[in-house]
Formats: C-alpha cells, structure tokens, sequence
C-alpha cells in the first residue's frame, strides 16, 4: 500500500493531527492544562476511542519510541516505517516539541525530563471519561496486550489488569499475550469477570477439533440509533510466537474469508458502521485491509507503531481506515464518524498522547492502582542498582535494555554468545534512576520465564538469525510472525534485510574470530517456547540470573555498548535514524 505525499497531507489535515502545542501548557497545573490540551471537540455521531498493547503497565512510566523501524520493499518509506526527523517532517512536526517526544526517539532523555512519564491508567482514565462525556455513545476498544507485561500481572494471575480494564470501562477487546496465561484462565476472565461487562472478540480464533468460534466473532452495539459491528482479529500466529501448548486446543491465522464473511453477516444483521479491532501488527492490517471489503475502519495493534494519522486503503468495496495506538498506555486513538443515510461519509481521527503530567489522575482509578499493587509494594521496590545510562527496549534490533539482559545471562551462565527475544514491551529508565524489581520485571515478567544454555553449531545459529530475520523482513507481512529482530550478546555479524532468506545473515564473528559451521558455542537464551524446556535440569527463571548479575555489579550498572549488526542497503532508508 502506497500513499502519495499529497494524499497524506490531506489525511493529515481531514484527521487534525494531535499538535496540541504542550510547551504552552508545560508549566501549568494539570488541571489547566488538562482543559486546554484535550479539548477536543466533538465530531459525528459515531464515536470510538482506542487503546493497545498497554503491557499492563498502571503507572505513569518513560517510553523510548524506536530509532529504528525499517520498511523493506513496498514498505519502506511508508508508515509506520518512519522515524525521528523522517516522521516529524510528514508531520509538520518541530524538534524539541510535546509532538516530537511523543511520536519520536529524538532527544528522549532530555525530553523525559521536561514533559515527564506518560500513560498510567489513573490519568488515562481521566481522559476516557472526558472523551466519553463529550461523545455520549462512544465505546472503549482495547487491542490486547493487555494483561501482561508487569510483574504484578504476572504474580496476581492478571487480575489487577481484569479489575482495572473494568474500571476503565473497555468495552471491547481481543488479544495476544493473554493466551500465554493459558486456555483455561482465559476462558475464565472472560466468562465469569468479563461476563455482561467486557466482550472479548475473535473471529480468527477456533477449536481445532471441529473448528467452532472460541470467542464470539464480533458484536454489535447501538451508538446514538446508528447499529455498530466490532468484530475481533486477535494476534494470527500466537502458537507461533509463544508456546503452543498454552493455546493447545485452538487454532488461529489471518482468516481473510472468514473476515469477509463477518463482516458481511454484520452488515446483514443491520450494521451501518463495522470495524475491526486488531492484533495483526500494521502492515498485515493494511494487507487485509486492501483484501476484505466493507471494513469501515481497523483500529491495529501488535507492533507499537504510534501513528498520527488513520490512513485509508482502497479495497473492492471503496475505503478502509487503518490506524493503530502506539504502547504502554502512552496513546488513546479518537475516531469520530459521521454517519448519514446508512453509511459514513466523513471522519476525523485524533492519537491523543497521554501525558501524566497534564492529566489529573482519577481518584476512582488511583484507589484500585493501590489496592492491587499493596501486597507487592515491598517486593516491587527493592532496589537491585542505579543505572548510569539510559535503558530502553524498542526498535528492531537491540536496545540497551536488551543488551543488559544478554551481558547478564553470558556472565551468569559462563556463555559464548546470548539470545534474548524481539520482545518490543518494557518501560524505559533515565541514566541516574533506581533499578528496582519492579522495573526488572516491567522487561522478563512472562508466564515462561526459563533460562536455557544450549549447544549450538555456527550453522544453527545462522538458522536462528535468519529464521527471525524472514520473519521481520519478508516482503510480503502475512509472513511476518511478529516481534523484532532476536537480540544477540557477544555475536557480531552483518544483516542485509533486503536480501532472500537465508541470505540476511552474514560475517558472523565472537572476538573476531569467524564462526565456524561445525563447531559448538555456548548459547544462554530465555523464553523458550518448547514446553520441555521448563524441565530441563538446573533451569531456573530470567529473573534469578539477573538478580545475581546485579548482585555482581556492586550496585551500579554501566551504559552498555549495544550489539548493532552492521546494516547493508538501507542507506537513506527513513526507517532508521541518520
């Protein structure tokens, strides 16, 4: 899908782009700003807002956006795959602005400090309930990624994140990581926590046996006498990317027929306006979205791509729009339709970035935050080092938060070389902040935690890395299963990400030294998705190799020296920072 720059400054314009000008504000109490950076007025008579991959994070928190986020292909050059100056430019964003901290990486650090954390359910809160005040109808779309991420998800079994969606009155949500919770936990939250209060869709999830729907395909709702159809499309290659044996009994994929054929019952039932909340990542979102007919909107998730703007995509049946709502709580998507004679014929589209600064924090919401979190504040503020640098994890190769975590597990675990996963979830830390347990886990806390050593050979780990690499960078995105580049410690080598499978990968170097094809490493790794992996002797969790390296460490941990593959021909590639 391509855009043309005119097209998209009119989509730019038609969508009133979040340039709320918070320097102006950035000095005021939050209750003054608050009124003058999100008073948005209202627009139609349909409304829905919009959150995803929140990583049940119920704090304010730092997120760095990505310095890297290549387009390859067709792709390049075309959101989301725009970075830094590449996106403020499309924009008509200014460096140094509310606009460019929120959107880019540029200046984080700086730019941290001045307009502090953002997200944070309390003060997201606040924003819903305006937003849903001044749009009487408007429904709550959640994306998924919601239940997992923090440690507090992990040790309560994702109640605190059940019991604060309820407060935050989502309407409707799908999933992805949920499902690492397992079958019967999931199935559960939705029918007992859920049930009259949440729906929980998804057309692409069914029984492997006899391939009956798990969840409800889709709902529809009344918004202001207008019949809305939100049907599901939860993350297509979730036995993929996590473990299959916690989704054993069910199936998932992309499903384009059966989409097609949701979205024409809807229609059929009397649906005027029909939109997909989606966990596919955005370029198979804008893919399907060029392939199925009648979709007036997709509100995406997955892949944490904080897009300013709804683009649309034509298809057979005319235009669909296709936006998604960046990560960690940090943005909430306001789509406004108008609706006349059955049909929408306008829209405006706003990605509003939640500032905490800026935002009162609900007190409703604020008392239920403390509630679940008190049995684990002690635990949860332990203090285990300060870091002297900052600490991130986004982008599609390593972060420094990433190359701390492979330091760790190749100083623990006396390895060669480590693996950690393209996870794109994790809070960010300033150089000077403390590390505590909670900010530890806020980067390892899953349901399959393991850490491995393994024996591989050269040519094993070449599989690896290309393996992953055609997974980030096939040129066709319904082969792209999701997260980023693995994450390599002590492993140097070249990517070509334009190249064919099983040609990305080269010169791949430890000490200087070429890898040899026959020859065994010691490779650390965690996150198996293997289920035996859990029972292999002396396997212990993330968590407890890296408390002994910070142990070790003598409580400050040193900027780390990222592992950045060397890149060929992607030179002028807006993807990536200059």
């Amino acid at each position: 899908m391509n855009i043309s720059k005119r097209e998209f400054m009119q989509v730019l314009s038609a969508a009133s782009v979040a340039g709320m000008g918070l320097g102006k504000w950035a000095e005021a109490d939050a209750a003054t700003a608050q009124k003058g950076l999100y008073d948005l007025p209202r627009f139609g008579n349909v409304s829905f807002l919009h959150m995803t991959d929140c990583h049940a994070q119920l704090k304010p928190i730092y997120f760095r956006e990505p310095s890297v986020n290549l387009g390859i292909g067709s792709m390049q050059g075309n959101l989301p795959h725009l970075v830094g100056e590449h996106l403020l430019k499309v924009m008509g964003a200014r460096p140094g602005t509310d606009l460019a901290h929120a959107f880019t990486y540029m200046d984080f650090e700086k730019a941290a400090r001045r307009y502090g954390k953002v997200g944070g359910f309390a003060h997201l809160a606040t924003l819903v309930k305006m937003m849903k005040a001044s749009r009487p109808g408007a429904l709550l779309l959640d994306g998924g990624d919601t239940w997992q991420g923090s440690a507090t998800a992990l040790w309560s079994d994702a109640q605190d994140m059940v019991e604060a969606c309820k407060a935050l009155t989502v309407d409707v949500m799908t999933g992805h990581w949920e499902f690492t919770y397992g079958m019967e936990r999931v199935k559960e939250i939705v029918e007992k926590d859920f049930k009259g209060k949440l729906d929980f869709v998804a057309q692409n999830v069914k029984t492997n046996d006899f391939g009956d729907q798990v969840f409800a395909p889709y709902v529809i709702r009344e918004i202001n006498g207008v019949s809305c159809a939100i049907i599901g499309q939860a993350f297509p290659y979730t036995p993929i990317a996590n473990p299959r044996y916690m989704v054993a009994d069910w199936g998932f994929g992309i499903q384009d027929e059966n989409m097609q054929k949701m979205v024409d019952e809807a229609r059929g039932k009397g649906a005027k306006v029909v939109v997909v909340i989606s966990h596919n990542g955005m370029d198979v979102d804008l893919k399907m979205a060029s392939r199925v007919r009648g979709i007036d909107a997709i509100f995406g998730g997955h892949t944490h791509d904080g897009v300013p703007v709804a683009i649309p995509v034509s298809n057979a049946g005319g235009k669909t729009l296709v936006t998604n709502a960046g990560s960690n709580g940090k943005f909430l998507g306001v789509m406004d339709f108008e609706v006349k004679d059955g049909k929408v014929v306008d829209f405006r589209y706003k990605l509003l970035p939640v500032f905490a600064n800026q935002l009162k924090a609900d007190p409703e919401m604020d008392a239920l935050i403390t509630k679940v979190r008190k049995p684990y504040e002690a635990k949860l503020a332990e203090k285990l080092a300060v870091t002297d640098g900052l600490l991130y994890r986004r982008g599609n190769f390593n972060g420094s938060w990433d190359q701390l975590i492979c330091d760790a597990m190749m100083d623990v675990q006396g390895a060669d070389l480590a693996f950690s996963p393209g996870f794109r979830w994790g809070t960010s830390l300033l150089p000077g902040d403390v590390i505590t347990r909670e900010l530890m886990m806020d980067q390892i806390a899953i349901t399959y935690p393991y850490a491995t050593l393994t024996e591989m050979t050269g040519a094993q780990i070449k599989t690896v890395l290309e393996d992953v690499g055609d997974n980030l960078f096939n040129p066709d995105p319904y082969y792209q299963q999701g997260g980023d580049m693995v994450r390599v410690g002590g492993l140097a080598y070249t990517c070509t990400p334009g190249e064919k499978m099983g040609s990305r990968i080269s010169d791949m170097r430890l000490k200087g030294k070429v890898l040899e094809a026959d020859k065994k490493y010691k490779v650390a790794g965690w996150a198996p998705v293997a289920e035996e992996a859990k029972t292999m002797p002396g396997v212990k969790p993330i968590w407890d190799v890296m408390e002994t390296w910070f142990k070790s460490q003598g409580g400050r941990v040193k900027p780390r020296t990222i592992n950045t593959p060397k890149l060929v021909g992607v030179q002028g590639n807006p993807g990536i920072a200059a």
